[in-house]
């Protein structure tokens, strides 16, 4: 499967937006004191990083 450059872009776009709140996420994490926001946020964080990395395969696959 080969890539046109719109969905290149796209896909660049969606893999920086999962990375951003993947971040994002981890750092509210670790500022929470309560242990279930905490967990929240951490397991938020954790399917972010995975989104991103299927997202990652696809633009690995699609060159």
């Amino acid at each position: 499967m080969s890539l046109n450059q719109q969905e290149l872009q796209t896909l660049r776009h969606l893999i920086g937006s999962h990375a951003n709140a993947e971040k994002k996420l981890s750092f509210y994490a670790s500022q929470c004191q309560d242990q279930q926001i905490k967990q929240m946020f951490e397991q938020s964080a954790q399917s972010a990083g995975n989104s991103r990395n299927k997202l990652m395969s696809f633009l690995q696959g699609g060159m």
